[in-house]
């Protein structure tokens, strides 16, 4: 069936909002870390500074010990400052302040090379997994995992934007980190340019054909068997969001649309690290012409499909089952019992019963609330239903 939730999956970050509150967290934050890294020497106790550590864009998780029966939970792997001693302050990239009682900081870093490093790698019940994995391991209905997972994004974005942006742009010096990790700054004197993170915006569409209730879904070369999804692909300088659905659907399958619908926003922290983030603005266009002729450098197939099939593929794939297989396989991998292994989009690909001759992302893409949109919430007026809203900040008590 299709999964509806109150926002996209790596949206809504907890840390962020609760920055919204407190203005001057990051400057005291920055102070109590520098104060602690001085002193070589930290309680494990400390309640005030927590610090995710990465490995080849992998979080540090944990797997709590499930209940009865129940699917084991995944969380956050945090530690505190004394599994870093003699590192460097500018190593650290700040998160962000919870809005609790112990006020605590939340901090991330690189541990790519450092051999000194061991947690994640001996059977201590911890483990660097892939966000990927993660992201198809979340339950969508808890409410502290999704916002984790948006936390755990927007770390591994930060991070592999400091490893891809260790010079300047203007005359190739060396780029330090400033503001506690949030921009760098050019050490030439001459030049001493700010530079700040940056988002690669993506536009993402759902082409419908109204008249004959269907809608244009493509493949790509890369994607698993059977695997339908929206068209989408990168805003060119000086184009309007509306110019780039329309040349994106142009360009990719010959259709002409022209009415552009805004549906939401999603943050995307899992593509190729010489992409670090990607920003998903969602689309509904209206085409203007059906005859559908596929660029076979981009995709590997586009086709129309009616509101039945869609609607059949969404009710054959077992989506909360494959949350749960994804879930125990995160948890067999912080014990020991798969240490190291990643698993592929096809790992969670769960149908039940007869296969179906198509299945569209999960729940955690925003392909998914497009296409589902569509299939089952359409108003009155023949337009498709509302996009999710962002919640207020969770509690970050369990991290």
């Amino acid at each position: 069936m299709a999964i509806h939730l109150q926002t996209h999956a790596f949206a809504g970050n907890p840390l962020k909002l609760s920055n919204l509150v407190q203005p001057n967290a990051q400057e005291r934050s920055l102070e109590t870390l520098k104060s602690l890294l001085v002193k070589g020497a930290v309680e494990e106790s400390t309640p005030d500074v927590r610090i995710l550590a990465f490995r080849k864009g992998r979080p540090l998780v944990r797997s709590l010990d499930p209940v009865g029966n129940s699917t084991p939970i995944w969380r956050l792997g945090w530690i505190p400052p004394s599994n870093f001693k003699e590192v460097s302050l500018d190593s650290f990239v700040y998160l962000g302040s919870a809005a609790e009682a112990d006020d605590a900081a939340y901090w991330a870093i690189d541990v790519t090379d450092d051999a000194v490093f061991r947690l994640g790698s001996s059977g201590d019940e911890f483990c660097f997994v892939e966000l990927r994995t993660l992201m198809v391991a979340t339950d969508w209905s808890d409410t502290g995992a999704m916002g984790e997972l948006s936390i755990a994004g927007h770390a591994r974005a930060l991070l592999e934007w400091h490893r891809t942006s260790r010079f300047c742009g203007y005359c190739g010096s060396i780029a330090a980190p400033i503001d506690a990790g949030k921009r760098k700054q050019c050490t030439n004197e001459s030049c001493k340019r700010k530079i700040y993170p940056r988002v690669d915006p993506v536009v993402i569409m759902l082409v419908i054909d109204k008249e004959n209730d269907r809608i244009l879904l493509s493949r790509q070369s890369r994607f698993v068997p059977r695997l339908w999804s929206c068209l989408a692909g990168f805003i060119e300088p000086g184009e309007s969001l509306e110019e780039a659905v329309q040349r994106e659907t142009r360009e990719e399958t010959g259709i002409e649309v022209d009415q552009v619908v805004y549906h939401s926003s999603q943050p995307w922290p899992v593509g190729p690290n010489s992409m670090p983030c990607q920003l998903m603005m969602g689309f509904f266009a209206y085409a203007k012409s059906l005859e559908v002729c596929v660029d076979k450098a981009e995709l590997e197939d586009a086709q129309w499909h009616s509101r039945e099939n869609v609607r059949r593929a969404l009710s054959v794939v077992e989506y909360q089952k494959a949350q749960r297989t994804a879930a125990v396989k995160v948890s067999q991998m912080c014990t020991g019992v798969e240490k190291g292994q990643n698993f592929s989009s096809s790992d969670f690909n769960v149908e039940s019963g007869e296969l179906a001759p198509m299945f569209i992302p999960g729940p955690f893409a925003i392909a998914h609330h497009l296409i589902s949109s569509w299939a089952h919430h359409q108003s009155a007026l023949g337009e498709p239903g509302p996009a999710p809203k962002h919640p207020p900040p969770t509690s970050l008590s369990s991290m």
